[in-house]
């Protein structure tokens, strides 16, 4: 099979692209931004970027067997020394992302699109685990989901990949559109629609407009589009697109699952309807949440050709995703560590999971503050209260000035809540509060790094 390379007209191709010494360039598969990951004629990007410049390390790209480098116009003068192909664009960044869609028209896969306000990562790992009980699939790694991660990704496929799973995340408008027209997805979805990064995108219709632009994007190349009818403002799009896959827990849709109840450690019992296929299926993974993740990957697997019999392999194989409703059962207490990040969806949904959960008499919730909420965060945070009614022996446990609303209303209320304005104070009472018979759920926004307070639970456990 041939294979397929990046050659000199290529380059030429790039927008503002100015190519000095040419007739050395020798077409090759390889792209790095990342000079230690060089390999021999690899095409070297010299972005610039919050902390690091890739143009300093371009003496290092080229020791190590840099074919060509991409460099910023302005610098060429400085470069003048350099014996391999030199390409000078205006924007690297920029030229980046047009190389990566050039490189995604050569390989003969699917790119599989998906994004939302929650649930996207976990939703693309079901789905890798899933399709590759029958295809050679590639995955967005950690955060590689923005206009570097995207095409990133992209150039991390080569021609033994069936597929890839690419992740979207955005929180300025403009920012999907971008890396929707580098991946082109063959299939594009939209896992739910929220209050995230309202700081930017302002209420929920703006969230909707902002990743709304890849399904259209698939729309535009013929591809199919996954709309999640449960989800209101998502619902009412479906007559905009020509190739609608339908999913949900009602109404009348292609794939359509049901809740049949829970685990006493909380995992989603489902029965699942496509086509003919109607199986009953025990996740090994958490949550309602996780349920409407697993139903969307399933419904993009049954249209990559998987059968019941590959599907329920997969699902055998799933795990939870390091920091997204991650359980650990220890001597006296269960650990939920859903600390990746937050918004008051995503809280809501780990409250509901607590009530699941009856092989613990008592409940601990540690949460700090959620991000990028905007003008609305202090309502956004308060408003939580009332998804804590119902729980029995609740303790709650906030950290953050925002949680300092939610901690207030919660007294009001007459539950059991103590805010803690020092991360030692909060450390101090996690390391001395008795934990037997209790699951414990640790959830906030990255910039909280509430993940150490989960360390020091994994240390009493």
């Amino acid at each position: 099979m041939r294979k397929s390379k990046i050659n000199i007209e290529d380059l030429f191709d790039l927008e503002s692209a100015v190519i000095y010494n040419p007739d050395s360039y020798k077409a090759t598969s390889d792209v790095s931004m990342d000079s230690r990951s060089v390999k021999k004629g690899s095409i070297f990007f010299a972005i610039k970027g919050l902390k690091f410049d890739g143009h300093k390390f371009i003496a290092e790209a080229v020791k190590k067997g840099a074919g060509a480098v991409v460099i910023n116009s302005r610098r060429l003068k400085s470069l003048d020394d350099l014996d391999v192909t030199i390409i000078a664009v205006k924007d690297t960044t920029k030229a980046y992302g047009e190389l990566a869609s050039i490189w995604r028209k050569k390989l003969a896969l699917k790119v599989i699109s998906i994004t939302g306000s929650n649930g996207k990562t976990s939703t693309k790992e079901i789905l890798h685990t899933l399709l590759s009980e029958k295809y050679n699939v590639h995955k967005s790694a950690a955060n590689d989901n923005n206009h570097i991660g995207v095409p990133k990704t992209i150039f991390e496929c080569s021609d033994k990949h069936d597929a890839v799973v690419i992740e979207h995340g955005t929180n300025h408008f403009g920012e999907i559109e971008y890396t929707a027209k580098i991946a082109i997805p063959d299939i594009a979805a939209i896992t739910n629609i929220g209050d995230s990064h309202l700081e930017f995108l302002k209420n929920r219709k703006g969230v909707l407009k902002e990743k709304s632009a890849l399904l259209e994007q698939a729309d535009s190349n013929d591809g199919k589009v996954l709309i999640n009818v449960d989800d209101v403002l998502l619902a009412e799009e479906i007559k905009k697109y020509k190739n609608v896959i339908k999913y949900g827990f009602k109404g009348r849709v292609d794939c359509k699952a049901k809740m049949l109840g829970f685990t006493e450690d909380g995992r989603t019992k489902l029965n699942v309807i496509f086509g003919n296929d109607n199986f009953d299926v025990t996740l090994p993974l958490l949550g309602i949440s996780s349920a409407k993740n697993y139903l969307l990957a399933i419904s993009i697997a049954f249209e990559m050709g998987l059968t019941e019999k590959d599907i329920l392999a997969g699902t055998k194989k799933l795990l939870p995703y390091h920091g997204r409703l991650e359980s650990k059962i220890y001597k006296e207490f269960m650990l939920i560590d859903d600390t990746y990040n937050a918004s008051p969806d995503s809280v809501r949904a780990g409250l509901d999971l607590l009530r699941k959960i009856k092989s613990y008499k008592k409940k601990l919730v540690v949460l700090g503050d959620m991000f990028e909420l905007g003008n609305s965060s202090a309502n956004l945070h308060s408003d939580l209260a009332d998804s804590f009614k119902g729980i029995k022996n609740l303790k709650v446990m906030t950290i953050g000035p925002f949680m300092k609303k939610l901690n207030d209303k919660l007294i009001k209320n007459k539950i059991d809540a103590a805010h803690y304005d020092q991360r030692h104070l909060l450390k101090q009472e996690l390391e001395k509060v008795s934990l037997n018979d209790y699951v414990i759920f640790v959830k906030g926004s990255r910039g909280m790094k509430m993940e150490e307070f989960v360390s020091v639970l994994k240390d009493r456990g």
